[in-house]
């Protein structure tokens, strides 16, 4: 926390902090347990992610038809909600993209 001063409820925030912390490590030496950190991978980018990926997304579509678009846009919306649902919000923003670029066709 930053603050100039530490008001009443920072304080309890704090000294609330600290009791839990010392019920954790108390169990913590009572079951002979060592905290780590954990080692975890660093999730790929939306630039570095499989080209795979990118045809399931960018490989509808590909028609002129007015109609056909629309349909694949209207898929890709919904397909960009549940993505948003599932935290997949790089996948979201591609397909976000996409519906954009698919709309612009429609519009020229």
């Amino acid at each position: 926390m930053y603050a100039d001063k530490i008001t009443r409820s920072m304080a309890a925030t704090i000294e609330e902090t600290k009791r839990r912390r010392e019920i954790q490590s108390q169990y913590n030496e009572e079951n002979g347990i060592i905290p780590k950190t954990i080692v975890k991978e660093v999730r790929d980018s939306i630039e570095t992610l499989k080209p795979a990926d990118e045809e399931v997304v960018f490989g509808i579509a590909e028609s002129e038809d007015e109609y056909e678009v629309q349909n694949n846009i209207e898929a890709l919306q919904k397909e960009m909600m549940e993505a948003a649902q599932n935290l997949q919000f790089e996948r979201a923003a591609q397909l976000r993209d996409k519906i954009k670029e698919l709309e612009e066709r429609i519009k020229n």
